[in-house]
């Protein structure tokens, strides 16, 4: 699970420990289910980047020791959480 961030990793390992107090089993149940469907991948996409770009990301993904695709992804992600701005901000 590489591709959540560290937040996401310390709720899942608290749901994991039974650390929540839930009403009962049926809803930890539901709420299992839905964290395991938010983290599937199931869309693939292809994007055009510069050469330049690619090869930054590659070497940044090196560093982090996660494939490159990995970081693209949750780049996305952190920008639509709002956890990641542009510039312009």
């Amino acid at each position: 699970m590489d591709y959540i961030d560290k937040k996401e990793k310390e709720i899942t390992k608290s749901c994991e420990t039974e650390d929540w107090i839930t009403s009962g089993e049926k809803i930890k149940e539901e709420i299992r289910q839905a964290a395991k469907k938010s983290t599937l991948k199931n869309k693939r996409i292809n994007i055009c980047l510069t050469e330049k770009d690619f090869k930054d990301i590659q070497v940044k993904a090196m560093e982090e020791g996660i494939p490159y695709q990995t970081l693209i992804s949750s780049i996305i992600h952190k920008f639509n959480k709002g956890e990641l701005k542009t510039d312009s901000e």
